[in-house]
């Protein structure tokens, strides 16, 4: 039973802004998309593929059968079309595009909403229509609260080895409704602001993390419908928490059923492999210098955006798209026009992608994950900058995750690696990270990176963790990182969630809860992330002893923080702390109390300025530091 055309499904307009790289809904054009002709019921399908001499579509409607279902070629951009009469959702189909050169290709849609579980490959037919979003007044709040001087601290997670189901299959994977009630659970607890997700968009292989794409409009149907995906959307913003997804526009998979020579020839990817891949991983290179590219990508955040409610992207990988030679050795990249190793289409890419997006929805992050120097990742749209609302400062991390690894015998010769990043800190909106990609591939987890004995390691790691919270900068921390999981992180198996019983990981996720409860409470720690207004130095040249002591400040002059830090296991008594001003300092955190796990080493509860100057500073205060400890007062 062959298909009938539709006439005005895909308008000319549709494929005029299509080829022009503007049209900004084109997901309810081109996939599988309920729909009625003539009274009759069915699913219109479109697909791009501008060299394919011809198209089919094959499915579980018309028994795979090859010649049934022929496309129609609808005009010049290259967009195939066709309504096929009782198709409804859950139908399963691909698209058979014979090339010019003759070749069949079974391909998967690129702008299908559901996929088969992996190892299955194909499409389904599914409806985005009639969920019961409940989240409307967290929407309201997201666009109109300007998220610089609020406080932000991401759970970065990966959804299939968060926790096991123990219903004994071979995933334990649980679905996105069960995996909410878990995760609400643990974030209302523990007083997250967002969550950060993982490897969302349809992926065929577990170890890419989901970082090797092939169903860019698909959530992963490893753990459900993508309804199931907005019900976890929805409890999340019920809860108050956002949700940020991790997007992968620098590059893409090669499995046959992906967008690879989409038609025979190379319509996604740049056609030169000095331009169209990464050699080192073994993927394709998207060509954003094609305005159906580039539209491919824009709409695909404005996608998740309205259809899913999400609230912010963080952009994998930037730097491998900003830099043409980005893991290339000589002979295997081209310049730009100019000679050097910009890619400009990225960089326009860029400046487009956050023009469109931020520029009609404020509220929404934008997040480059830029490992590089490179100028102006953030900025306001319509500026020289790439138009980014955050960037992670992986400097940070690594002068961090370095000095934290030291005997503390040998910290005082690399003192200034912790202050460095205050240096640099207002050229850019920065994220403090401490991801996933630090406790893998043999870099030990967070805990095990520590020197010392393993109450020293976890007394050294709540020092660090405190140094972070009270630094400049939103937070991310990687699930497992705030109760000290031990082992590194693998996709294949859940968190060590037995390491609770032990003293010192019930005191870890102890702390860190408090540091979240802080964080939230006092404005200082987030008004001012990008300026000196919010942050001063009180010491921060004592390497002899290793110590470091700041102030976090807010908007009102009140409720100001001291942070004091000891980086060694001496403990310091009468330690003198240079302070800002003559008044009553209160103690607020002590990471040496035992129900941290700590020592047990007390602090004074109050402490008053006395006229002692010290560094730079009128008035000072006397404070017992304990071994591997953090102070925390307020004044």
């Amino acid at each position: 039973m062959a298909g009938s055309n539709a006439k005005v499904f895909v308008s000319k307009t549709d494929q005029y802004l299509f080829g022009q790289g503007t049209h900004y809904e084109i997901y309810k054009k081109l996939g599988a998309h309920l729909s009625e002709e003539n009274g009759v019921a069915g699913t219109y399908f479109a697909t791009w593929a501008p060299n394919a001499q011809t198209v089919h579509v094959i499915g579980s409607f018309n028994g795979w059968n090859e010649t049934t279902h022929e496309m129609t070629r609808l005009g010049e951009v290259g967009i195939w079309g066709l309504f096929i009469p009782g198709v409804g959702e859950g139908s399963i189909y691909k698209y058979l595009i014979t090339a010019q050169d003759g070749r069949k290709l079974y391909k998967a849609d690129p702008y299908a909403n559901y996929a088969q579980k992996r190892p299955e490959t194909a499409s389904i037919v599914t409806n985005l229509e009639g969920f019961a979003w409940k989240d409307q007044k967290w929407m309201e709040k997201r666009d109109t609260e300007d998220y610089t001087k609020q406080p932000m601290a991401i759970y970065e997670c990966h959804i299939g080895s968060f926790m096991k189901h123990p219903d004994g299959t071979e995933d334990g994977f649980y679905n996105y409704r069960q995996f909410a009630d878990r995760l609400v659970e643990y974030l209302k607890e523990m007083k997250y602001t967002h969550v950060e997700l993982m490897g969302i968009a349809e992926h065929p292989f577990d170890g890419s993390w989901g970082y090797q794409v092939t169903g860019y409009y698909a959530p992963t149907s490893r753990y459900g419908t993508p309804k199931d995906f907005m019900y976890l959307v929805n409890a999340l913003h019920k809860i108050g928490v956002g949700v940020i997804l991790d997007w992968v526009p620098a590059h893409f998979a090669t499995d046959a059923h992906g967008l690879g020579q989409f038609d025979g020839t190379c319509i996604y990817e740049h056609p030169d492999p000095r331009r169209g891949e990464h050699p080192d991983w073994g993927t394709k290179i998207f060509n954003y210098a094609k305005s159906e590219v580039k539209n491919f990508l824009i709409a695909n955040v404005l996608f998740w955006l309205r259809e899913f409610h999400v609230d912010g992207i963080r952009v994998d990988a930037v730097a491998s798209m900003l830099y043409l030679d980005y893991g290339k050795k000589d002979g295997q990249w081209l310049p730009n026009q100019y000679g050097g190793n910009e890619n400009l289409d990225a960089i326009e890419f860029f400046r487009h992608m956050n023009s469109v997006v931020r520029g009609t929805y404020p509220g929404f992050l934008t997040i480059a994950e830029e490992s590089t120097a490179w100028p102006k990742v953030t900025g306001p749209i319509g500026t020289d900058s790439l138009g980014f609302s955050l960037k992670w400062n992986m400097g940070w991390m690594h002068d961090f995750c370095e000095y934290m690894k030291l005997d503390p015998l040998y910290r005082k010769g690399n003192h200034y690696a912790m202050t460095f990043a205050m240096t640099y800190n207002e050229s850019e909106r920065y994220i403090l990270p401490l991801s996933h990609d630090e406790v893998v591939h043999l870099k030990c987890s967070m805990v095990n990176k520590m020197p010392g004995y393993a109450i020293d390691k976890y007394a050294n790691l709540r020092t660090g963790y405190t140094y972070m919270f009270g630094h400049c900068g939103k937070k991310l921390l990687f699930m497992g990182q705030d109760f000290g999981q031990e082992r590194e992180w693998s996709e294949a198996r859940e968190l060590d969630w037995f390491l609770l019983k032990e003293k010192n990981n019930l005191g870890m996720k102890t702390y860190v809860g408090e540091l979240l409860r802080i964080y939230r409470k006092y404005p200082a720690l987030y008004e001012f992330d990008n300026s000196w207004a919010g942050f001063e130095w009180m010491n921060a040249d004592d390497k002899e002893n290793s110590v470091y002591s700041f102030v976090r400040k807010a908007s009102t002059g009140k409720n100001s923080l001291l942070f004091v830090l000891n980086m060694t296991p001496m403990k310091r008594e009468g330690y003198r702390v240079p302070v800002p001003a003559k008044k009553k300092y209160k103690l607020l955190l002590n990471s040496d109390e035992e129900r941290f796990g700590g020592f047990g080493n007390e602090a004074q509860a109050e402490v008053i300025a006395e006229d002692v100057p010290w560094h730079y500073q009128e008035q000072s205060i006397a404070v017992d530091l304990p071994p591997y400890g953090a102070l925390v007062y307020v004044f």
